[in-house]
């Protein structure tokens, strides 16, 4: 009889995962010949900012059995939709981003919902269709925001390791936790990606917890966009891949299954300050680029190996063969 984890997967793969990253900060000395300082922990938390509340938005998809692809064009259009509107008013420019960022949400979850379609070819032609409609916005060039008020004020020092982005991406985590724990909507999403079918027989309103899902994911990924274009005081109509593929790296570290069904909010903010560690290892060493590629691949490999089934089964039977062993049968 095969034992199962006393510790489930969602809660161990992102501790595994957060601490193997902390051993490697808390090392980077040894490397780059200076101590740690609290503007060291500052970046970290601007790095989380910047990838937080994205990997938070793709990450509900995901424990729905769904993936987002469209967060990422959903975060460029908020960052630009923010510069462009919010030049006067800081705060008028994130209301409409999250406001599109949720129509947006709430047209893919519909169609998806409604209509069964897959949602990959779906949020894919919705991520093409918005950095199309960004580049058009802007020309195809970097939008400045000139408002300097604002910039500075997302840029200041809280209780100084924080910043007003960074904290406000942290509550985001809270607030998803709370909701999930307190409320049955975590069981809910939980149990649209394990079996939507039994969901449907169990009374879940799947349709509706997909919509949802997705209007969360889109206001999220709006609102990580323009608090990003106003802290660097301009908008980048296409960042390229890497915010997906690392909002992507944070969900599998924070023990989000791709099959559905399995994570939480608290290992999704592991997961994103995983990453952001990882990163700020990197800057503090100066390392070449290809050498945080591999870094990011070394740390999925581990948590592959922590995550893995069959890696699990034979290690069990590898301990209950030793305790027969060391047990032998005393039957005459």
């Amino acid at each position: 009889m095969i034992r199962r984890p006393a510790v489930p997967p969602e809660t161990r793969v992102p501790a595994v995962a957060l601490t193997v990253v902390l051993i490697a900060f808390f090392c980077t000395p040894l490397m780059s010949g200076r101590a740690l300082t609290a503007f060291d922990v500052y970046n970290t938390f601007q790095g989380l900012a910047q990838i937080g509340l994205l990997t938070l938005g793709l990450g509900l998809t995901m424990i729905a059995g769904e993936f987002d692809l469209s967060v990422a064009g959903t975060y460029v259009l908020g960052g630009m939709l923010a510069v462009r509107t919010g030049q006067s008013s800081a705060i008028l420019g994130i209301v409409l981003a999250v406001g599109a960022g949720a129509a947006i949400g709430a047209g893919q979850g519909g169609l998806i919902a409604r209509l069964g379609i897959p949602s990959l070819p779906v949020t894919l032609a919705t991520y093409i269709a918005l950095l199309g409609l960004t580049s058009a916005m802007s020309g195809g060039l970097s939008v400045t925001y000139a408002n300097t008020g604002a910039t500075l004020w997302m840029d200041q020092h809280v209780a100084g390791v924080f910043s007003p982005p960074s904290l406000i991406t942290l509550a985001g985590f809270v607030i998803a936790a709370v909701v999930f724990a307190g409320t049955r909507l975590g069981r809910e999403v939980r149990a649209i990606g394990g079996d939507r079918r039994a969901s449907r027989v169990a009374g879940v309103r799947v349709e509706r917890g997909l919509v949802g899902l997705f209007t969360a994911s889109g206001s999220l990924a709006a609102l990580s966009g323009a608090l990003f274009s106003y802290s660097y005081a301009a908008a980048n109509p296409n960042p390229g891949l890497q915010p997906l593929i690392l909002a992507t790296v944070g969900c599998l570290v924070g023990g989000v299954s791709l099959a559905g069904g399995r994570g939480l909010p608290a290992g999704l903010l592991a997961g994103a300050l995983a990453v952001a560690l990882l990163r700020q290892v990197d800057a503090i060493t100066a390392i070449p680029d290809y050498y945080t590629e591999l870094l990011y691949a070394a740390l999925l490999g581990v948590i592959v190996a922590v995550d893995a089934p069959g890696l699990r089964r034979g290690y069990d039977r590898l301990r209950a063969r030793a305790a027969t062993v060391r047990t032998p049968d005393r039957r005459p």
